[in-house]
């Protein structure tokens, strides 16, 4: 098959181009002059872009040093991994508590207030028993009342209180609800008498801050109020039913545990019941034929029309006749006195010899 010609031409053209650019041919009259003056431009740009031995010098070293680095044994890699690692960490910390620091005085509404409840959120979880978890709560609801104080002195936005309220509301009802379900457990009425008397502090507390509350808020400071009522309300239900058999109705509602209704049936091992006072009298040192003083008895309604009550106070004697002769008390007999022991020396010891001979007596000095 033959070749077409206009290919043999490019060939042709092609290699007289190569020759002529390696320096093995001579060019003729304007022979691809724009083309080789191209070549000869690139090499002499090349060449006077190229390093010197100083800057090859330097490149070397610069790439064995990279390689030095490529071959560090895994473990001190690993090292210095965890260096940095516990390094980050122990950033993080410091910051974190510089954040919590600088959060201890934050109101509702700032920036830095979420960050304040998330440390208290840490702080209950850190917490493991259940009376102090609910003296927790109780606390922190203490603080948004002083915080909700201090916005009524800024004027702060509606906002902000809305916030205030809602938060104090939920660490209350927490609060009272672990609160009553440890002391139905364990009985106290004393803790019941503490947590009454908080609550009307804080409603007072309330009290006064409202009238300098935006109007817009004014509800909700009447609802935290409201709440509180119901908190002494059923601080007083439950304290008078600790010494029953039966305390709570076994159901709950935003403030734990419901206090029981109807009648109260005495648990004397109760930690609350009272021990009634004993009715066993001493020795009388009356002189004898004076009247007895007797034990006024309780009052106590009888269930039928007819009226059962004894008598009370001394009985008199029987209208016209003689009173009963009062037996004397016995003659009491001096006991006799108790014999004293007497110490007896017991005699020195005798010094016995036994009989030298059987058949005498032993011989006895002393």
């Amino acid at each position: 098959m033959g070749v077409p010609g206009w290919f043999a031409r490019e060939r042709a053209d092609g290699d007289r181009f190569a020759d002529l650019v390696d320096g093995a041919a001579v060019p003729e009259e304007d022979e691809f002059a724009r083309e080789l003056a191209l070549v000869g431009g690139l090499r002499e740009l090349g060449s006077a872009g190229a390093p010197d031995a100083e800057t090859r010098q330097r490149i070397r070293e610069e790439i064995a040093g990279r390689l030095a680095e490529a071959e560090v044994p895994p473990k001190r890699r690993g090292h210095t991994v965890a260096n940095l690692a516990a390094a980050a960490v122990a950033l993080f910390l410091a910051l974190g508590g510089l954040t919590l620091l600088l959060s201890k005085d934050a109101l509702p509404g700032d920036p830095l207030y979420g960050i304040k409840r998330a440390g208290e959120s840490t702080a209950l979880g850190l917490t493991f028993d259940e009376k102090d978890k609910a003296n927790k709560h109780l606390e922190f609801a203490t603080n948004r009342v002083g915080e909700l104080d201090e916005l009524t002195r800024q004027a702060s936005t509606t906002e902000a209180y809305f916030t205030g309220l809602a938060d104090f509301e939920s660490d209350l009802r927490a609060g009272v609800s672990r609160l009553t379900a440890v002391v139905t457990d364990e009985g106290g009425q004393t803790r019941l008498t503490e947590l009454r008397t908080w609550a009307r502090q804080q409603s007072d507390r309330l009290g006064l801050q409202i009238e300098r509350a935006p109007a817009e808020a004014r509800d909700k400071f009447t609802a935290a109020r409201t709440l509180l009522g119901k908190v002494q309300a059923r601080t007083t239900d439950l304290g008078s039913r600790l010494v029953c058999y039966t305390i709570t109705t076994g159901s709950s509602d935003e403030l734990g545990a419901v206090p029981a209704a109807g009648d109260c049936v005495r648990d004397p091992g109760s930690p609350d019941a009272v021990v009634p006072p004993s009715t066993v009298s001493g020795p009388s040192s009356a002189p004898a034929g004076s009247p007895t003083p007797t034990r006024t008895p309780t009052a106590v309604p009888p269930s039928s029309g007819v009226d059962t009550a004894g008598p009370t106070g001394p009985l008199g004697p029987p209208t016209g006749g003689t009173p009963p002769p009062v037996p004397s008390p016995p003659a009491t007999k001096p006991n006799p006195p108790l014999p004293v022991p007497t110490t007896v020396t017991p005699p020195p010891p005798l010094l016995s010899i036994p009989p030298l001979i059987p058949g005498l007596p032993p011989i006895v000095i002393g």
